[in-house]
């Protein structure tokens, strides 16, 4: 493979997101008592397809289409219910509506493919101001409200964040897909193959407990309403994890600027609940996780026409030759001490 070819493609899915269109999203409202009036708006989703549309009674509700065979019906019911949780405990979630009598999970026959939707509340927001320390005490505050229900029960049939499900999985897939070029691959593997290693020794030195999590509790997934504080949209990529796990993405910078953002952070968060500190050592091998999960993450998806557009620089040599440096960095962040220390 030439150092600047893009990979091969991933199997196709079969999620035939092309017959998703505007009068397909109507009619699988109106087949759960839903009429739209005609008017709606895709809104930005790289693995979802996510449509906002109006009603004819005058409410204006988000219809999110799963993306086929990424969750199980059990996976995705466990979710709702866990919003539903969230939301009844006064926790700021937008939770699925109940539709008719399929729950809050509805199914639509679209060109011979069998879709599952679900429908919410439209609530908007911005994302929220990671300078402000008043901010990342909400914020804390918010995510450690979420965790007091979380801890509360144990996901069944939800992924757990661990070195298989976000390391050597993913490893897996990339090197026998055949998506990194060869002339990058002996060094992305070396890199990767001594990151596992590293991440392993952390999760071994520094156990913790898992409850249910957000999972992917990034800035853009936050959104923040005047008057109002935070709130998440939708739990997609709801995990079983470390607290951790809900807290490192808000941070950003050198290891001083983290400790800066995290005091704050902290406080809010064990205002409501305890936090073990020890987990701040897992947040450079979380880190690491996810940077090896992205890259299998675009993998995977790489024949949805979407994320060629949208990633055009996946698969080339330039894009390898970055994550394999990006790695050795990691090996040294996480031999550095956490935040806080």
């Amino acid at each position: 493979m030439a150092p600047d070819s893009h990979p091969h493609p991933a199997p196709p899915l079969q999620d035939g997101y092309a017959a998703l269109t505007p009068q397909a999203v109507l009619d699988a409202l109106d087949s759960v008592g839903l009429r739209g009036d005609g008017r709606l708006l895709q809104l930005n989703s790289y693995e979802n397809r996510v449509f906002q549309v109006f009603l004819e009674d005058g409410r204006v509700v988000v219809a999110k289409f799963y993306r086929p065979g990424r969750w199980s019906d059990e996976q995705i019911l466990e979710e709702h219910a866990f919003s539903i949780e969230l939301a009844a405990a006064e926790v700021p979630v937008v939770p699925p509506w109940t539709l008719d009598t399929q729950g809050t999970l509805a199914h639509a026959e679209i060109d011979g493919v069998r879709h599952r939707f679900s429908v919410s509340e439209r609530r908007a927001g911005r994302a929220p101001e990671l300078d402000d320390p008043d901010t990342l005490r909400w914020l804390g505050r918010f995510v450690a409200r979420l965790h007091s229900v979380g801890r509360s029960l144990a996901f069944e049939h939800r992924r757990t964040l661990n070195l298989e499900t976000f390391g050597a999985r993913p490893r897996r897939l990339l090197i026998d897909g055949d998506f990194i070029p060869e002339a990058q691959r002996p060094g992305w593997v070396g890199a990767c193959d001594a990151a596992l290693d590293r991440v392993a020794q952390a999760f071994e030195q520094h156990p913790a407990r898992r409850l249910r999590l957000h999972g992917d509790c990034h800035p853009g997934n936050v959104l923040w309403r005047e008057g109002e504080g935070p709130h998440f949209v939708d739990l997609d990529d709801a995990c079983s994890g470390p607290a951790v796990q809900d807290l490192w993405m808000l941070l950003s910078g050198n290891a001083d600027s983290m400790a800066v953002q995290l005091q704050p952070l902290l406080e809010g968060y064990e205002a409501f609940m305890p936090f073990d500190r020890a987990e701040l050592a897992l947040i450079e091998p979380l880190r690491t996780l996810r940077m090896i999960h992205h890259s299998a993450w675009l993998a995977e998806r790489w024949t949805d026409p979407a994320f060629p557009a949208a990633f055009p620089w996946f698969g080339t040599g330039a894009y390898w030759s970055q994550q394999t440096s990006q790695l050795r960095e990691q090996l040294e962040a996480m031999d550095e001490p956490p935040p806080l220390a």
